[in-house]
């Protein structure tokens, strides 16, 4: 530990990414990436930009990606729309915009880690709730006082998702606070809250591009909400980094937005894919929780999931195994290709055979 870092750098407990192993010819299934490639169009929109205006500073506001995303939506202004350098930035823009109050915040016990390093980090106090036995969310159980909410729909890491009338009556329930829902996997089977964000002030939406549209290497996140929410989100942005996207991320990812074809038929084959490999992982005697995202959360009764993640390395293939209570048993599972999750099946079948 340096004796130069400020108290706040010793206190702070890192948000820990997936890992990203250099190995050849690895079945690479941890980080939930798409795996498919981009849009033809994001490439091209690329290559386009990478000229001479590079010597130029890329549009502060981002303009036509934000006016790209209300289109997509639809009865969503410009002014409503936020980007950003990855969710993860917006994010951490919404918590100390828009989440750090006297009254402690709200999330589940069992989420998206990152979210108690934001509290860590900018001093805000937080109170995990509890998920039941199947890991369900209950809305009922948001009902007391707090600064502010914040969840992923799907969650993640189980993947399970809240239905859109459940994510109405938690915004009617808490009316006085900022709810934030996270939907960084909303495309692979959920509703997304975006069409309640006229109807509620309160609610903030974030979304990203890098699991739906392929785009986990560009990093471009983006929030949408009421004009007030999103001015708090800019005053933050504007008091950090004025120029979050560059020329580059700006140009491609408006193209994927706007590539409504490519994005439908990628995401469906995620679809078919997660659900083939639901049935052969329950063939196999796996416990698999229902997903509404690109991967899924499963554990065997009969073998440790720490072992089965070792034994799947040794062969090759990475998933995520996370030591947390209540989940140190099961193993998070992005969905791959078709012949990736054949891969998985297979190596699992010689594993639990053995």
């Amino acid at each position: 530990m340096s004796r130069f870092w400020s108290a706040t750098a010793r206190e702070l407990q890192p948000y820990v990414p997936g890992e990203q192993p250099k190995l050849p010819d690895l079945v690479k299934l941890n980080t939930n990436e798409n795996p498919y490639g981009p849009s033809p169009r994001v490439l091209a929109a690329i290559r386009e930009e990478t000229g001479d205006r590079l010597r130029l500073y890329p549009d502060p506001d981002s303009t036509r990606l934000r006016e790209a995303v209300a289109a997509y939506f639809g009865d969503i202004a410009p002014a409503q729309v936020f980007v950003g350098n990855g969710s993860d930035e917006v994010l951490a823009h919404a918590f100390l915009a828009l989440l750090k109050h006297e009254r402690p915040i709200l999330f589940p016990d069992i989420t998206y880690s990152f979210y108690p390093v934001y509290c860590r980090l900018y001093g805000i106090d937080y109170r995990t709730v509890p998920l039941d036995e199947s890991f369900k969310l209950h809305v009922s159980d948001y009902s007391a006082p707090n600064g502010g909410i914040i969840l992923p729909n799907p969650n993640a890491p189980t993947g399970r998702a809240l239905p859109l009338a459940d994510i109405g009556a938690l915004l009617q329930a808490n009316a006085d606070s900022v709810v934030v829902v996270d939907e960084a996997y909303i495309d692979f089977g959920g509703e997304s809250a975006v069409g309640l964000v006229n109807r509620h002030p309160n609610l903030l939406v974030v979304q990203t591009l890098s699991k739906s549209r392929s785009l986990a290497g560009l990093r471009v996140g983006f929030a949408v909400g009421h004009v007030e929410l999103i001015e708090g989100l800019r005053r933050v942005k504007d008091s950090f980094n004025s120029y979050p996207l560059d020329r580059l991320a700006i140009a491609g990812a408006t193209a994927a937005i706007e590539d409504r074809e490519w994005f439908e038929r990628t995401r469906q084959a995620v679809i078919r894919s997660r659900t083939a490999l639901t049935g052969d992982l329950e063939s196999l005697g796996f416990e698999v929780l229902p997903s509404a995202a690109n991967f899924i959360f499963a554990r065997h009764p009969r073998h440790d999931a720490a072992e089965l993640a070792l034994a799947l390395r040794q062969r090759g293939i990475i998933v995520r195994h996370f030591r947390q209570p209540r989940i140190e048993q099961f193993l998070r599972i992005t969905v791959g290709t078709d012949e990736q999750c054949a891969a998985l099946i297979a190596a699992l079948r010689e594993i639990i055979s053995a």
